[in-house]
């Protein structure tokens, strides 16, 4: 992979991303409020918390898919837009249908021209620049295989390479490792935490589980109850700081390299459109 020179983008001390007294609100329902956020080049970020927090919401707000209540969002020390190519999007697994017309190669593709209007003229070029990409994901094996006949993982390991097709300088994971067992919640996370140390890329990774990223995370943002805390995670994720974000007790267990949450409270946001109502407050 070719290394980048972020030297224009990010400049000494600027923050790839940065929200600034930031609140979100729905009517008289508050997501989160006075977030202040730095994202650096090459920081990995977990945001947790129930459903309904406002975790992808907040994804949204990045991607100027929505707007602020209060408060600014800056990408690169400037506004955010629709359609930033220097934002990679990984979104949840979802396994293509049976018989889609699609091969690993054609989905990465996207990725490079997606963008763009009519059907792209094939060229050496872009030959090229997706076999780099099929490369650096680990899916050079079957970059001709359909996509239909890939595995969850499998599949997942091509959305990365999509995200990273635009030269991102922050990379938004939208609980990429949802419904993958648990050989590919670590491949497809080591995946991701490899890509953002050789690029240097800013991540938000939101997640249910912290279990199989909290080795590679550097702080955890934890959302709940319009409130939030953001620290390393042995700051953030210990009883007495979640049981005040609650409001009520909350139990934190750590056994063999992994951390229990107990206790919080359960909510749902039909706002926040990947909540998912059958799924628990517990970390584990």
């Amino acid at each position: 992979m070719t290394s980048v020179d972020r030297s224009d983008d990010v400049l000494a001390g600027q923050p790839v991303l940065r929200l600034t007294d930031a609140t979100l609100a729905y009517g008289s329902r508050t997501l989160w409020s006075h977030l202040d956020l730095k994202v650096a080049s090459g920081e990995f970020i977990a945001v947790i918390g129930a459903n309904g927090s406002g975790k992808t919401s907040l994804l949204k707000v990045i991607l100027g898919q929505q707007q602020l209540t209060h408060g600014s969002v800056e990408f690169l020390g400037g506004p955010v837009s629709r359609g930033n190519r220097r934002i990679g999007y990984i979104p949840q697994q979802k396994l293509a249908d049976d018989g889609t017309p699609l091969r690993a190669r054609d989905l990465v593709g996207l990725g490079l021209t997606g963008h763009r209007f009519g059907i792209p003229w094939p060229s050496a070029r872009r030959r090229r620049q997706v076999d780099e990409l099929l490369s650096d994901v680990g899916a050079s094996g079957f970059g001709d295989v359909s996509i239909s006949n890939l595995s969850g993982g499998e599949q997942q390991r091509l959305r990365v390479g999509q995200a990273l097709a635009g030269d991102p300088a922050l990379l938004l994971c939208d609980e990429p490792l949802l419904s993958l067992d648990l050989n590919y919640q670590r491949a497809v996370s080591e995946l991701i935490d490899r890509q953002r140390r050789e690029r240097d890329l800013g991540v938000l990774f939101v997640t249910h589980d912290i279990n199989p990223v909290l080795g590679m995370v550097d702080r955890v943002l934890y959302l709940a109850g319009g409130r939030f805390r953001i620290g390393t995670p042995d700051e953030v994720l210990q009883s007495p700081v979640l049981s005040e974000l609650y409001g009520s007790p909350v139990d934190v267990f750590r056994s063999q390299g992994r951390v229990v949450v107990v206790g919080t409270p359960e909510a749902h946001d039909p706002h926040d459109a990947h909540a998912h109502p059958d799924a628990g407050p517990s970390l584990a």
